[in-house]
């Protein structure tokens, strides 16, 4: 089962998306602070396949943890969250990288739908591979 890394600074946020995350049968590991996201993950010594972080966090910010995590898994997918303005964000690694960003205030709903379109890529279809030869 996929693991999923919550990182937000406010416990209510925190809380409530790793209740969302984990209803949809991930694996959930939460850290309030981009410091301690950073010794989960190094204790955890398992592949995350998806970080969820919050943009703007006292310390390291989203995006700074989204680039140190990377840096030692590359193919790490990522999901920022946000109840601000993130023009920046948006160019720098939704556009630039292909992260992901869903704006605060959020539906439950819409985050267990983008965090299954993220880990659950859609069924390839067979359809275009076969060949009808005649005898």
């Amino acid at each position: 089962m996929p693991t999923v890394l919550i990182v937000d600074d406010e416990p209510e946020v925190r809380k409530l998306v790793a209740a969302i995350v984990g209803a949809s049968g991930y694996t959930v590991l939460t850290a309030d602070s981009g410091e301690h996201a950073l010794a989960l993950y190094e204790k955890h010594g398992a592949r995350v396949d998806l970080l969820i972080a919050d943009v703007v966090a006292p310390g390291m910010s989203g995006p700074q943890l989204a680039d140190r995590l990377s840096a030692l898994q590359p193919d790490l997918k990522v999901l920022f969250i946000s109840g601000y303005d993130q023009t920046h964000v948006v160019q720098a690694y939704v556009l630039n990288r292909g992260f992901e960003l869903l704006s605060k205030p959020f539906r439950a709903s819409e985050l267990a739908s983008v965090v299954d379109r993220i880990l659950r890529p859609a069924p390839q279809s067979h359809a275009a591979g076969n060949t009808i030869t005649s005898s």
